[in-house]
């Protein structure tokens, strides 16, 4: 019997007739079956069915309702000969409805294949509305494109699409995946406070004032960094954990903002290879798992350094299922008579020619409309030669020859058929802009491989970067990571080049041109953490104020550590195809950080901000 019921439940993938039947020969008050669970081996049972009414259609007097709950759909017939025909005549879509009936075959022709329950339908005997619907303000049934604003306030029916309900469920899926697969390479998941200190990860903090003490705050952690490597200090040995975490930013397509989610991780007596050798394997056994048929385009993944990505790809997170690669041609240019580059040249040695491939993009039409793009992007055009019959066509082609036109067609491995964009000047100013022309080839002449995902290290990126507003060195990546040879190298350095030369053991994870994870090797010795913070003006007072715990942690033998954290959001959005990290998130908020649904930001209460110290200031007032 109990193995009866066993089979029962799992074919339905939730509750089974048996597993809830609260006495034999009973039914259950609202199911005795799931509306995914009625097969070909159920006709002929009398069975309960309860869930929203998909829609309802009329065939020449004979009711279809197609029953939905969590699990899947069932097929409801009602005839006027049934006793159930009155009360179906009345229900609507997403009305909730209890239904018994008697499962039967469906007709020949009419077996749906696509559906699990395709090969039978429900008779209904009796139906009882459990709950009416009002008139709907955004639809279930199908996929049509509605207001986000509209499906975020209605987020409880948006949540019944049956697309977004499928990609919530496999969300859930592979978090369960990572859970398994992170304990089976040995590490131990930990929570982590949610209230705690303001820390400096690159965004603004969501602040929380304390009712206990006045005028203080606390703040929601952007992320778990300082106290998971005091969980390092403290002996723990290799942690993780499915962190929420808070940034008051700006949202973006690939952003939510507020609240994300990141796979935390941190390891002790660890190198940087170390890091690589655990969380490689484990980031392909995800994206293999849960793919849809994609693979993971190279194993073991390439690692990439920070400037070869800039030099190669114009960003530091490439898809690399582009296989357009940049070179530097700036000698074809040196002395040429392509006057614009060539004076550039010799008037600044900070000058460079990048030249961007464009494999089978050929013609006039293309190159004219990659120009008209490179406009409407704010520049003045975009350079090009491209190549047909032996020859260099266009104007940059007649203005430097033949000869240099055909070296720079060697140095790129072109051929008759392709084509040849140019951009010019200081590389710091013009690679972001580079490296979005890659990428619009890359799209417009269908180049990139659909079919993998292309996933690689970057790595050796600089410790330090200019602040152009405050006229100062400040942090890179983040202030918790260990310089390339150590205090040494902090000590070595003499001025601003210097500083900015050194480079971090800080690497990123990408992913088919998506940043889908962080970290680096932490810098665990005080005195480096001290040097390091004072290049940014920052003395040692204020890092024993600003980052108390660590660094006194560091005091009491603090073990070498190092880890990461990777986008959990990011990953599944990549992992379903999806376009929008809104459409793999339960309750997300709009473009301006508003909870639609729950009506967050709101007022407080002139009680509760009294409580809290607060007192509101009018900024409008002059």
């Amino acid at each position: 019997m109990a193995e009866a019921k066993g089979k029962k439940q799992a074919k339905g993938k939730g509750p089974g007739a048996a597993a809830d039947a609260p006495a034999a020969g009973a039914l259950h008050r609202y199911r005795s079956h799931t509306c995914g669970a009625l097969r070909g081996s159920d006709i002929g049972q009398d069975v309960r069915l309860s869930g929203w009414v998909h829609r309802v259609r009329d065939h020449g007097g004979v009711l279809f309702i197609d029953l939905r709950d969590h699990y899947g759909i069932t097929q409801v017939v009602a005839d006027p000969d049934s006793p159930a025909f009155k009360v179906a005549e009345t229900v609507r879509s997403e009305w909730v409805i209890r239904v018994d009936g008697r499962v039967r075959q469906r007709p020949d022709g009419t077996v749906n294949a696509e559906l699990p329950t395709g090969e039978i339908e429900l008779f209904a005997t009796e139906i009882e509305v459990l709950s009416a619907a009002k008139e709907l303000p955004v639809p279930v049934f199908g996929e049509p494109d509605y207001p986000e604003d509209l499906r975020l306030q209605y987020r409880f029916l948006d949540l019944r699409r049956e697309t977004l309900h499928k990609n919530i469920m496999q969300r859930l899926k592979i978090t369960r995946f990572i859970r398994d697969v992170m304990d089976e390479a040995g590490f131990f998941e930990f929570a982590t406070p949610i209230l705690t200190a303001s820390s400096p990860e690159g965004a603004r903090d969501f602040l929380v004032p304390s009712r206990v003490h006045a005028g203080k705050f606390y703040a929601l952690p952007q992320a778990p960094q300082q106290y998971k490597q005091l969980l390092m200090v403290s002996g723990f040995d290799r942690y993780f954990q499915i962190a929420p975490c808070f940034r008051d930013e700006d949202p973006r397509a690939d952003r939510l903002p507020g609240e994300f989610y990141q796979l935390d991780v941190e390891m002790s007596f660890v190198t940087q290879d170390d890091i690589f050798t655990a969380m490689e394997p484990i980031i392909t056994r995800v994206f293999e798992e849960f793919g849809n048929g994609k693979g993971v385009k190279t194993k073991p993944w390439p690692r990439i350094r920070y400037d070869e990505a800039i030099a190669k790809y114009g960003t530091d997170k490439p898809d690399l299922r582009n296989p357009v690669e940049m070179a530097d041609v700036t000698e074809h240019f040196r002395g040429s008579g392509f006057k614009v580059f060539a004076g550039m040249i010799d008037k600044d040695p900070k000058v460079q020619v990048w030249a961007i491939p464009a494999p089978t993009g050929g013609s006039r039409a293309f190159c004219d409309r990659m120009n008209s793009w490179a406009q409407g992007e704010g520049q003045p055009g975009l350079a090009y030669i491209f190549f047909r019959e032996g020859e260099a066509a266009g104007p940059v082609g007649k203005n430097i020859g033949p000869e240099r036109s055909a070296a720079i067609r060697d140095q790129m491995g072109l051929k008759d058929g392709d084509a040849v964009f140019f951009a010019a000047g200081n590389p710091a100013k013009f690679y972001k802009f580079a490296g979005e022309a890659r990428a619009r080839i890359g799209e417009e002449l269908k180049l990139i491989d659909e079919s993998n995902f292309a996933l690689a290290w970057i790595v050796d990126f600089p410790f330090y970067e200019w602040n152009e507003e405050d006229k100062k060195i400040d942090f890179s990546h983040n202030p918790f990571s260990m310089p390339q040879g150590g205090l040494e190298a902090l000590q070595a350095a003499k001025s601003d080049e210097d500083f900015l030369a050194l480079k971090a053991y800080q690497y990123d994870i990408v992913c088919n041109g998506y940043e889908i994870a962080s970290g680096s090797v932490r810098n665990h010795r005080p005195d480096v953490m001290v040097k390091a913070f004072e290049v940014t003006g920052c003395g040692q007072a204020e890092v024993e104020e600003r980052f108390g715990g660590l660094y006194r942690a560091f005091q009491f033998g603090a073990p070498p550590h190092g880890g990461m954290a990777a986008g959990i959001d990011r990953i599944v959005m990549l992992l379903l195809g999806a376009k929008n990290l809104r459409e793999i998130s339960l309750f997300p908020m709009n473009q301006q950080a508003q909870d639609l649904l729950m009506g967050a930001p709101s007022d407080a209460a002139p009680k509760h901000l009294r409580e809290l110290h607060i007192r509101l200031v009018d900024t409008d007032r002059k």
